[in-house]
């Protein structure tokens, strides 16, 4: 099957740099979204957010011609939804996005298009959600159009790379289906491409991401228990690890982000009766940013009045991404138990809401009683603690990631704490 135009509805994190990327192979396309300062923005060659490479990336398709950004859908070869489903109270599934992106779609649907949804969702979307507002265009799913579910399979920081070179699953509502939705990322892509069903495309990445979140959820206990037992977590997760079978990631404050920190939740939500694994390891995760709390009021005792330079907001190192921050999550319980916290983060644009955010590191440990790491930047791994020890009365330091060298701050005078170590 052949593409000459595409329409991709959602320009964030997943849809813009999709949109570029398929611009670039010299195909047309429309991006969509609905946030006017988003069109606006990049109509004047300005990015919302940041991923390297793609600002370039997008100046050029947008002065070729080949990318087009709009508030509304236009007719074309193939649809790509990419807007987001984050979970409302209760941790269920928010679909309106979804929904309404698939509604959008409609009065522009024709005979042999093809629409492929790339938003993560729970079991079942495809068949069960956009398949019956598809057909409201008097159009039948695989007689008429084509309709298949490719989830996004990239890393914050690679995505411009791994779209390319991951492999693809490609889950058709039937096998014609699956068979175009490889045509089309077979423009762009040079790995694997992978034809199942909708709902094992769907499945599969809800277990990757459920996966790691079991594994982050069992180090993170493990540092609970490290710190019960006197011993120091990562000598022996680094140790447990020479075993051939064994691959125990980090423990950390917790896990944020639109994926790992979410996706568990669709299982749950779908099928609450057979799944207490994941659930609890959701539990754990969600519940670690009040175990560093406890942890820095081990080390200060009462927190009201005290003052805390927190290093890190967003949700994983290198990233300007602060969806689901348990760094975030961090900063705001310290905040509720009366510390005041000074913030900085060299991703971070502007400021964040009930956040009082710094433009250095020198501002940022001025008057501080305690240094807290909650984000492995690699700025921050290459901190001179000498220089640091000068511009702060701070000589307490709680890393929560592993990002410091202990005996490089010892040496420069502060006593160094680290999550999941009980050792003196």
């Amino acid at each position: 099957m052949e593409y000459h135009k595409i329409c991709v509805i959602g320009l964030g994190y997943i849809g813009l740099p999709t949109a570029s990327t398929f611009a670039d192979r010299g195909i047309e396309v429309v991006g969509v979204d609905n946030n006017p300062e988003i069109i606006t923005g990049l109509q004047q060659g300005r990015l919302h957010l940041y991923e390297p490479g793609l600002e370039e990336l997008v100046r050029r398709v947008l002065a070729s011609g080949t990318l087009r950004v709009s508030s509304q859908a236009e007719p074309a070869d193939a649809f790509i939804i990419a807007v987001p489903t984050p979970f409302q109270d209760g941790k269920k599934a928010d679909m309106s996005y979804v929904r309404s992106a698939c509604e959008s779609v409609v009065p522009h649907l024709r005979k042999g298009s093809l629409v492929v949804l790339e938003s993560t969702s729970p079991p079942r979307t495809t068949a069960e959600l956009a398949k019956p507002i598809l057909e409201r265009s008097g159009l039948q799913t695989g007689r008429d159009f084509l309709l298949a579910y490719s989830p996004e399979r990239v890393l914050p920081g690679r995505i411009l790379q791994e779209l390319v070179e991951n492999a693809r699953v490609i889950g058709g509502i039937d096998p014609a289906s699956a068979q175009a939705g490889a045509d089309l990322y077979g423009i762009i892509v040079r790995g694997q491409i992978i034809q199942t069903d909708a709902t094992t495309a769907e499945m599969v990445k809800l277990m990757e991401n459920t996966y790691r979140d079991i594994n982050i959820a069992a180090a993170n206990e493990f540092s609970r228990l490290a710190e019960r037992f006197g011993i120091d977590i990562w000598e022996a997760i680094q140790i447990a690890n020479l075993h051939p079978r064994v691959k125990i990631l980090s423990p950390g404050p917790g896990v944020g982000g639109h994926c790992i920190s979410v996706d568990p939740w669709f299982l749950v939500e779908s099928a609450q009766d057979i799944t207490p694994l994941i659930h609890t390891a959701r539990e754990v995760n969600d519940s670690q940013p009040a175990f560093v709390v406890q942890k820095i009021q081990s080390i200060l005792g009462d927190l009201n009045g005290k003052t805390i330079a927190a290093f890190g907001l967003a949700y994983k190192p290198d990233v300007d991404d602060f969806r689901e921050s348990p760094a975030v999550h961090c900063v705001e319980l310290l905040q509720a138990a009366g510390a005041g916290v000074q913030v900085y983060d060299p991703f971070l644009k502007g400021n964040l809401p009930g956040m009082r955010t710094f433009a250095t590191p020198q501002e940022t440990v001025r008057s501080a009683d305690i240094l807290l790491l909650l984000v492995n930047h690699t700025a921050f791994r290459d901190y001179d603690p000498g220089k640091i020890a000068a511009d702060t009365p701070a000589r307490l330091v709680l890393d929560t990631v592993n990002g410091w060298d202990r005996s490089a701050w010892q040496k420069a005078g502060f006593k160094v704490h680290r999550l999941g170590s009980g050792k003196a």
